[in-house]
């Protein structure tokens, strides 16, 4: 087996990664609360997700990958205050919390296959997983690490040493600002393990019974609850975005570990820095949240979306403009084309090149997941010329898949018919001698927002910028 090295956030170190048995490798990915669709921002987190499943599986390792959807217990606020963030959506667009969830689990999980992210092994739905939530609490009541106020039952931080070893923060004023004001808390980090329904206001439509009372679960307990149930009472990686550092992952750890009676829950946590424009983080509260269908109306693909991902380092913060997002869909087109052309050339002899290349890409990709220069070595692959373009192209699209980049190809354009019929149109009249018919066509197809270019194997229609 290889040897490959992964940033830890809890050591703040670069550790060579061992896995905890000879089983698959088990990544719980905290995934989304389905009340609106995911912003670029949001996909940010999957694709590093991605990658390191894929980089894991080029190493040898079989992997056992969990995603979490919320769709219950997320509120308003991260201090347990505020309204559900489903059920404050389904009253907005009036009608029930299940078609809210079904609706942006679906745009969810199609943006994903979008941008050629794997299916995980299991989609977790905390809905459809209380009473492993309610068996988790009743762990931690047994042990003496809850307390009930009068709207719900609390984690009691001041009773776990360890709390706050993620952040760096520990149960200190730092961390007390989060939900300060909330009375009925024993201390400022404490965090609700299980809330009541309201007695006032709107019925929710989310609601179960349990041991203290009729509510709904914590938004941290849910992925502690579901991560165990699939993984085990320990397992390998949890990976998120930066975001959920100083909270959500600190009370999934000190939740987790003090009711299932284990330390490390997680042997490496591993985090995704922020997709920011302008410097500014994507967020959809500051309404600046675009998605994968802004793109396409500006013709970016999702593909060259991920090209564009892959060109930062997946801790690096990465600012979206329209000048990167264009660099990125034609860099992205050049090596596509470069693969449609050779890929299918006749085979040569494998070459001494061929080796180092490998070589030089996997001792990237295995030193904490260096996309940047794995990108680098595919493009210094295009330019050797001392092997056979369709070695080149064959080690491209082989290299390329490793970082989950699906080229393009003619057929992959999104032409509609009309588009097509003037393309045969313009071959037509080239092959009668009309150039002047074949200019024309040539026009009309660049005025549709397609270029054409003249390759061996025929006309290709490529995107017009």
């Amino acid at each position: 087996m290889v040897e490959l090295k992964l940033y830890d956030s809890l050591s703040r170190s670069v550790r060579t990664f061992e896995p905890l048995t000879d089983g698959p490798v088990g990544i719980y990915s905290c995934g989304p609360t389905v009340y609106a669709r995911q912003h670029l921002g949001n996909m940010r987190p999957y694709v590093f997700a991605d990658l390191l499943r894929r980089t894991l599986s080029s190493a040898g390792h079989a992997v056992k990958h969990v995603v979490n959807v919320t769709d219950v217990g997320h509120l308003t606020s991260d201090a347990d205050e505020g309204a559900d963030k489903v059920e404050l959506a389904a009253r907005r667009a009036n009608t029930s919390a299940l078609a809210i969830t079904e609706h942006y689990t679906s745009l969810f999980q199609a943006d994903l296959q979008r941008l050629s992210v794997l299916t995980p092994d299991v989609w977790a739905k905390a809905s459809a997983h209380i009473p492993e939530q309610i068996a988790m609490i009743e762990q931690l009541q047994a042990r003496g690490f809850s307390y009930r106020t009068e709207d719900g039952v609390y984690f009691d931080t001041s009773r776990a040493p360890h709390y706050g070893e993620l952040s760096g923060l520990r149960a200190s004023a730092e961390h007390g600002r989060i939900g300060a004001n909330q009375s009925g808390k024993r201390n400022p980090s404490d965090f609700a393990l299980w809330k009541f329904s309201p007695e006032d206001g709107p019925r929710r439509q989310l609601e179960w019974p349990s041991p203290w009372g009729v509510g709904f679960p914590g938004w941290h307990i849910e992925c502690s609850a579901m991560a165990s149930k699939y993984l085990g009472d320990r397992f390998e990686i949890h990976t998120g975005g930066i975001d959920h550092v100083a909270v959500h992952h600190c009370n999934e750890i000190v939740q987790a570990e003090h009711a299932l009676g284990v330390r490390p829950w997680v042997k490496y946590w591993m985090h995704g820095a922020w997709l920011t424009m302008e410097g500014a983080k994507i967020a959809k509260s500051a309404g600046l949240a675009p998605n994968l269908d802004d793109l396409s109306a500006i013709g970016v693909s999702a593909a060259a979306f991920r090209y564009y991902l892959m060109t930062a380092h997946y801790r690096s913060p990465l600012d979206l403009s329209l000048e990167a997002l264009r660099a990125a869909e034609t860099g992205f087109e050049r090596m596509s084309h470069f693969v449609e052309l050779h890929v299918e050339e006749s085979a040569s002899v494998a070459e001494a090149s061929d080796a180092e290349w490998r070589r030089l890409f996997f001792a990237a990709l295995y030193d904490d997941l260096d996309a940047p220069r794995a990108l680098a070595v595919l493009w210094c692959i295009l330019a050797d010329a001392s092997f056979s373009a369709g070695a080149r192209a064959r080690l491209i699209a082989e290299l390329g898949s490793v970082l989950g980049l699906a080229w393009k190809t003619n057929r992959d354009v999104q032409a509609g018919s009309e588009a097509l019929q003037l393309l045969e149109a313009r071959e037509h009249a080239r092959a009668e001698r009309d150039f002047s018919k074949a200019d024309a066509l040539r026009v009309e197809l660049l005025r549709r927002g397609f270029a054409i270019e003249d390759s061996p194997q025929g006309p290709l229609l490529r995107r017009a910028r």
